[in-house]
C-alpha cells in the first residue's frame, strides 16, 4: 500500500491534497500539523487518514525511519503569513525545517513535492522560474526563495541530479474551500463573501502602484486546480524541478469582487465591477500604509515550463472558480 505524508495537513492546501488523495482511494496518509489552534481539526474531520503526528515530533522521527517506507511527502507546512515580522521564526519554519526534510527524503528514498510561492518574484514584472526574475519583497518570499536556491545548488537548476523526485510549486493566489482558519491571510474571495453577507457590499483597495481602484491584477487559482497539478506530478515520479502553479491569466481584483457580488445576488441580473461600484456594492478604500513597498500589484504565472513537461491541465478562470466557491460558502457553516 502507498503510504503518504502531508505536512500542514490541517491547513488550506494540505487538507485539499488529502481530499484529492482520498478521491483516488488513498488513505494510508500520515497527517502532520500543529493543532494549537484546535479549530483547524475541522479541515481533517471529514477526511480519511491513517495517523496524525504533531509537527514537533514528526521531523526527527521521520529522519530516523520510524514510519517505515514513505512513498512521497507533500510538504505544505510553513508560516504563510506574508506580514509576519519575525524573520527568525519565518526562516526556522520555512527554510531550516524544509532543508532537513529534503535531506531525510533523499536518504530514505522518498519523493518530495513542496510548496514554494509566487512571492519569490516580488517586485519583478516577469514570472518565470529563473533567478533573474526573483526579487522578494518580504522575508516570507525570501524564505521560500532561499530553499529553492539551496536545492538548485545541490540538484542542478532543474533538479536534474535528484536521486528521487523533488518538485517545487510556486503557488500564485490560491482560493477555495478549507481556508476559513487563515484569518487575514485568507483569500480576497473569502473575505468579500463575509463582507457582503454582513454589509451587502465588498471592499477593495483604491489606487496604488500605477493601477486604478481595484485594478491591481493577480493570478487567482482555485485550490482544486492546485491539487490536480500536485497529483499530476505525483503520477510522474521521474519529473523534478520548480514550476509555477497559477492559471497563466492575470485578472483584476475588480473581477473577483464582481464575481462575489453576482454569486451572492443569484436572482438578480449580473453586474460588471463598474456597475456594482455605481450601485454601492463595491467600496474602494485607501491603500494601507503598512503594505506600501511590500505589495505585488501584478502577478501572472508563466506556464511554459509546466506545459513543456506535458502538464496540460485546464485552469478555471475567476468567474467560474469564484462562483463555485461562493456557492460552497453559502451552503457550509465553515464560513461562520
Amino acid at each position: 500500500m502507498t503510504r503518504i505524508v502531508v505536512t500542514g495537513a490541517a491547513g488550506f492546501i494540505g487538507s485539499n491534497i488529502i481530499k484529492g488523495l482520498n478521491a483516488r482511494g488513498i488513505d494510508d496518509i500520515i497527517a502532520v500539523d500543529d493543532l494549537t489552534a484546535g479549530d483547524k481539526f475541522r479541515n481533517l474531520a471529514d477526511l480519511r487518514i491513517a495517523d496524525y503526528v504533531d509537527v514537533d515530533r514528526f521531523y526527527g522521527s521521520f529522519s530516523d525511519g520510524y514510519y517505515g517506507h514513505i512513498e512521497a511527502v507533500f510538504h505544505e507546512g510553513a508560516c504563510s503569513d506574508t506580514m509576519e515580522p519575525n524573520g527568525k521564526f519565518m526562516m526556522e519554519n520555512n527554510y531550516t525545517t524544509s532543508c532537513g526534510l529534503f535531506r531525510a527524503c533523499q536518504e530514505r528514498g522518498t519523493r518530495l513535492l513542496y510548496a514554494s510561492s509566487a512571492a519569490v518574484y516580488g517586485g519583478s514584472d516577469t514570472f518565470r522560474e529563473e533567478p533573474a526574475c526573483e526579487r522578494p519583497l518580504n522575508v516570507y518570499g525570501w524564505s521560500k526563495l532561499l530553499f529553492d536556491q539551496r536545492l538548485r545548488r545541490e540538484l542542478g537548476t532543474q533538479f536534474e541530479h535528484a536521486t528521487h523526485q523533488v518538485v517545487g510549486f510556486r503557488y500564485f493566489n490560491v482560493y477555495g474551500p478549507r481556508e476559513q482558519h487563515k484569518g487575514r491571510m485568507a483569500s480576497v474571495a473569502f473575505h468579500q463573501f463575509n463582507q457582503f453577507r454582513a454589509e451587502e457590499k465588498v471592499r477593495l483597495f483604491g489606487e496604488y502602484g500605477g493601477y486604478g481602484p481595484g485594478q491591481q491584477i493577480r493570478d487567482f487559482v482555485h485550490v482544486d486546480d492546485v491539487v490536480a497539478v500536485n497529483l499530476w506530478f505525483f503520477d510522474q515520479p521521474r519529473l523534478s524541478g520548480i514550476f509555477n502553479l497559477g492559471t497563466g491569466r492575470a485578472q483584476p481584483f475588480n473581477d473577483v469582487a464582481a464575481a462575489v457580488v453576482n454569486a451572492m445576488r443569484t436572482a438578480l441580473p449580473a453586474l460588471s465591477a463598474a456597475g456594482a461600484a455605481s450601485a454601492g456594492l463595491i467600496e474602494y478604500i485607501p491603500f494601507p500604509e503598512a503594505l506600501r513597498g511590500k505589495y505585488q500589484v501584478r502577478t501572472e504565472a508563466d506556464l511554459h515550463r509546466l506545459r513543456e513537461v506535458g502538464c496540460l491541465h485546464s485552469f478555471q478562470g475567476v468567474e467560474e472558480g469564484v462562483r463555485s466557491y461562493i456557492g460552497h460558502l453559502r451552503t457550509n457553516s465553515q464560513a461562520d
